[in-house]
């Protein structure tokens, strides 16, 4: 059986996996798990999904008590959407590429240069970037917040270049200016990787994330004729999800995160999910150990926190998200 290492002895993980329970119910705390995380994370927890709609889910539990395993931007997430609950990040490194590619005062300065711009964020941010703009987005409902805003205005998109890429094509608008930001991962996943899989997989289903460097080049594949355009989706992981339990392909290429695909394999075990580019792996995202989860739970740590003033300005970004319409599961 395979084994779990842990600070003090090493166990399977079927008795690691009952331990974090354990300590789990000891500590009235729920455990929340992105759909990037490993596999025995993803496993073990009480929920698995996006960080937002963890974070919307979180706030409805009983527990007093959330133990994210995601990365910091998502614990403080979920701390805006539960302010009176304790929010535990196992890895209080575990960061993120695109939420480091802009500051609030880089917002600041920007908006600076827009005075009458409307500031629209991807939920990928910091919290104290949720803070300077007017609201924020998912990638699965980022077309539905440009659509709610007046075509006369202009708008701020950031901080994904590809994300804002793809809603100017999908929503027509040419007054939308976009932050030149990007998740690692994500970028890595170029076109030409994608055209030497699609040429060697012709009768794959392909599905690409709008975060990805190559979903300019998956909607040209299937505009060209060199895919069935009804084989090409550019998808959240939420839509991935609901799209994998449907289909009846033998295979389907994924352009995402590599975490993705445990989920993915999952939900149907009859169709065969391969990654794009299998070396699409955030380092960040597997910060989350068995180990640090099992620490987190047995003594604390790292509870994470958001001042008061800069809650309050990000969560009513957030909020405003909402009121135009619930973000799908798995909206990033």
């Amino acid at each position: 059986m395979a084994t779990v290492t842990t600070s003090a002895d090493t166990m399977t993980r079927q008795e690691w996996a009952a331990e974090v329970r354990r300590l789990a119910k000891e500590r009235d705390a729920v455990i929340l798990a992105h759909n990037y995380q490993r596999p025995e994370i993803q496993d073990v927890a009480d929920y698995t999904g996006d960080s937002l709609a963890l974070s919307r889910l979180a706030a409805t539990v009983e527990a007093s008590t959330i133990v994210f395993c995601g990365v910091h931007f998502m614990a403080e997430t979920a701390k805006l959407l539960s302010p009176e609950k304790t929010v535990l990040l196992p890895d209080p490194a575990a960061g993120c590429s695109l939420a480091d590619t802009i500051t609030a005062e880089d917002v600041r300065a920007w908006r600076a240069e827009h005075p009458d711009a409307v500031a629209v964020a991807y939920v990928n941010t910091t919290a104290a970037v949720k803070a300077e703009v007017d609201i924020c987005c998912t990638s699965s409902n980022a077309a539905d917040v440009i659509r709610s805003i007046p075509e006369d205005r202009e708008i701020l998109f950031l901080p994904d270049q590809f994300l804002g890429a793809h809603v100017k094509r999908v929503t027509g608008r040419d007054n939308i200016h976009v932050w030149m930001g990007e998740c690692h991962v994500h970028a890595g996943i170029d076109g030409h990787t994608l055209r030497q899989r699609v040429e060697a997989e012709p009768d794959a289903e392909l599905y690409v994330h709008p975060e990805c460097g190559c979903a300019t080049s998956a909607l040209y594949l299937a505009s060209s004729g060199m895919v069935p355009e009804e084989r090409v989706k550019v998808l959240s992981t939420g839509g991935m999800l609901r799209a994998a339990e449907k289909t009846t392909a033998r295979k389907v290429l994924i352009a995402t995160e590599t975490g993705m695909l445990h989920q993915l394999r999952a939900a149907n075990p009859s169709t065969v999910f391969e990654p794009v580019n299998s070396r699409a792996e955030c380092h960040y995202m597997k910060m989350i150990t068995a180990e640090k989860l099992l620490a987190s739970l047995r003594d604390g740590t790292t509870e994470i926190t958001v001042p008061e003033d800069v809650a309050a300005r990000a969560r009513a970004s957030v909020e405003r998200m909402i009121a135009i319409g619930s973000p799908s599961r798995g909206g990033e």
